[in-house]
């Protein structure tokens, strides 16, 4: 059981780690793009912007479960 924690653990924080890299390029290129067409905050919300958003939501939950993870593994441990 240990073992299949630890595993889930490992992939929650390595999908944290790539939704937070691919939010970051999302959210780099969208401003690149703004700066070059000119276009700026009065235009409304960019298609980027919301998916750059939506990008860090995914990292918050993939934070959450990590971190939830962590404290069932180590409540688990604490029992045995």
């Amino acid at each position: 059981m240990s073992t299949f924690l630890t595993i889930l653990l490992i992939a929650a924080m390595i999908a944290t780690v790539v939704v937070l890299v691919r939010g970051l390029v999302v959210f780099l290129l969208g401003a690149s793009q703004q700066a070059r067409d000119g276009t700026g905050s009065a235009d409304g919300i960019s298609p980027s912007a919301v998916k750059s958003n939506k990008m860090m939501q995914y990292r918050i939950m993939f934070q959450a479960v990590a971190i939830f993870l962590v404290v069932l593994i180590m409540w688990l441990a604490g029992k045995s």
